[in-house]
């Protein structure tokens, strides 16, 4: 069952990964993170997205939120989330890549498992991507959902940074 809007988040873990290596630059010690902990008295913007680095997510979902950040931010939202089913690494070297650091926390779901839980995954294994996340954003304050924009196939509207403003 799909989370919906007056819910409260599932419990469950994802993963972060901020520390990079001096020498390599490869991400290093990737930390698990509490969902119910981090958002706790905090209004957080979640967006998920297919997979890192693919083509739309790499041209504009992850962009618009770095871009909107401070917007989004500074109508009261403590902290801006991208979710995605791939590990640490991958997402904090998108995240790097991307200069989210201090505008969005990169949060991986190596495993689905939290993708599942919020009923939000989607099998794409037939063109070779496994399970994942459908696109997605929410506003969730103190641990509830009080706005979901879950996208169909190959649609960007309700998830996009742009609309996440109108909706604070």
């Amino acid at each position: 069952m799909t989370i919906e809007v007056g819910q409260r988040l599932p419990t469950g873990k994802l993963t972060e990964c901020i520390e990079f290596d001096p020498e390599n630059g490869c991400p290093v010690n990737p930390q698990p993170q509490d969902v119910a902990e981090l958002t706790k008295g905090k209004k957080v913007v979640i967006f998920g997205v297919p997979g890192a680095f693919t083509p739309l997510c790499s041209a504009q979902h992850l962009p618009g939120y770095v871009q909107f950040a401070d917007q989004i931010k500074a109508k009261g939202t403590d902290e801006i989330w991208c979710l995605s089913v791939n590990d640490a690494f991958v997402m904090a070297a998108w995240g790097k890549q991307n200069e989210a650091a201090g505008k969005v926390r990169m949060m991986a779901d190596g495993s689905a498992v939290y993708t599942k839980a919020l009923g939000l995954d989607r099998d794409l294994t037939g063109g070779g991507m496994g399970v994942r996340c459908f696109r997605f954003a929410m506003i969730v304050e103190d641990g509830i959902v009080t706005y979901l924009g879950v996208e169909g196939s190959g649609e960007f509207g309700v998830s996009k940074a742009e609309t996440i403003l109108e909706n604070l």
